[in-house]
């Protein structure tokens, strides 16, 4: 999709066309009869424009829930954009701060500056693409946002700093395919020496603006966050999505794991709490596996501290044992029921005298392939229990869990 096509898409008669298709559907089994009913009155072009739109909500709405229905997207933004819930959190931080206005830096289409807004601060967002800078606007008024939010078709590294009490920055972490401009076929950047705008420049947005946050890439190594900063991993119903630097004010501690759930559940927060090393000790009647945020931030030794006798089972693995079963947000546990030395025959003769005929398998520290376990096993009874691999004491050992 180029601008051009979008701001027909943004007319009174694209959306029309676009209501159209998502009155029909966009999956496979109606997409022929629909291209055939709105090409005889409308331009092919537009209605292909429509259609793409359509699939793009629907790619969306596992992140932005009905408000997809209502916003506008381009291929790599469905792909880059914050999820809302997360996008939440972080406005909170910001709303917490009180500045009376927050400056979003390479704003992608509009996730984190619409947060912004609903959290009652005038935002301002700017990207240097003009489609993605035209999307953001549009989302801002799909979400009636017009009065709290503008967008700024500019490049990040040009935008005057000084006198803005609070800015956000995304950089760019994918370099752009063909297409350009949001049209996909764009690759991941894992280096962030590679970010757009380097990595570098968060620093430099740092030193001008007093409350500043940046979202970076789960992966970011420790060792380049910048001295003074806050890290925080963030996690969604037990998946790790995104992490986030803070600066200044909003710095509060050194490293910083949140649980946001899906729905229904308070947000959970484990922090760094200078703790020496954790315990190590042999496999108890319960197995905790922590959160990946909390193992991103390097917190399994706050784990380890909040469960009584708890213990590392490797001191570079993090599974954590414990005596007896405790209630956290932090880590999910499991029944422990054999703790034995790997050996395929053993576990394949146990499995089989229980009548287990499917296995869950987890690892950490193993360098067994899963599936091919699976297969080698060649179980065949009801039961299902939980096979976890991982090292005890350095000892490659197989710790049979309940189901």
């Amino acid at each position: 999709m180029d601008l051009e096509s979008f701001r027909a898409l943004r007319s009174a008669e694209g959306q029309r066309v676009l209501a159209a298709v998502a009155g029909r559907g966009s999956d496979e089994s109606t997409l022929l009869a629909t291209l055939t009913e709105l090409r005889a009155g409308y331009e092919p072009a537009l209605v292909s424009a429509a259609l793409t739109q359509a699939r793009l909500r629907d790619r969306a709405r596992v992140k932005f829930g009905a408000d997809a229905d209502r916003m506008f997207f381009t291929p790599d933004g469905v792909e880059q954009a914050t999820r809302a819930v997360v996008a939440a959190h972080r406005a909170g931080r910001y709303a917490a701060a009180a500045p009376e206005r927050v400056l979003d830096l390479c704003c992608g289409i509009g996730a984190d500056l619409t947060a912004l807004a609903r959290a009652g601060l005038a935002a301002h967002g700017v990207d240097r693409d003009p489609l993605t800078a035209a999307v953001a606007a549009a989302n801002v008024e799909a979400l009636d946002l017009a009065g709290r939010a503008t967008v700024t078709c500019a490049d990040a590294t040009g935008v005057v700093l000084s006198g803005w009490p609070a800015a956000f920055i995304d950089p760019g972490r994918r370099q752009p395919g063909r297409g350009g401009g949001g049209s996909g076929g764009s690759r991941r950047v894992f280096d962030p020496r590679g970010y757009s705008p380097p990595f570098a420049f968060l620093a430099e947005v740092a030193e001008a603006v007093p409350l500043t946050g940046a979202k970076v890439a789960p992966g970011i190594p420790h060792e380049l966050v910048p001295a003074g900063a806050e890290a925080e991993w963030v996690s969604v119903a037990g998946g790790v999505k995104e992490a986030a630097l803070w600066f200044g004010p909003l710095a509060t501690v050194p490293r910083r794991a949140t649980l946001l759930p899906a729905a229904g559940t308070p947000a959970a927060t484990l922090v760094d709490s200078g703790a020496g090393p954790p315990p190590v000790g042999p496999p108890g009647e319960w197995l905790y596996e922590p959160d990946g945020a909390v193992i991103r931030a390097g917190l399994v030794g706050e784990v380890v501290g909040a469960l009584p006798g708890g213990r590392l089972v490797d001191p570079t693995i993090a599974y954590v044992a414990a005596d007896r079963a405790v209630q956290t947000p932090f880590a999910r546990g499991y029944r422990v029921t054999d703790v034995l030395p790997f050996s395929l025959k053993r576990l394949r003769e146990l499995l089989r005298n229980r009548g287990v005929g499917q296995v869950t398998v987890k690892k950490r520290g193993s360098a067994v392939d899963p599936q091919l376990l699976r297969r080698e096993l060649r179980l065949t009874g009801d039961g299902h229990a939980i096979v976890v691999l991982t090292r005890v004491a350095g000892a490659p050992t197989v710790l049979l869990c309940a189901a």
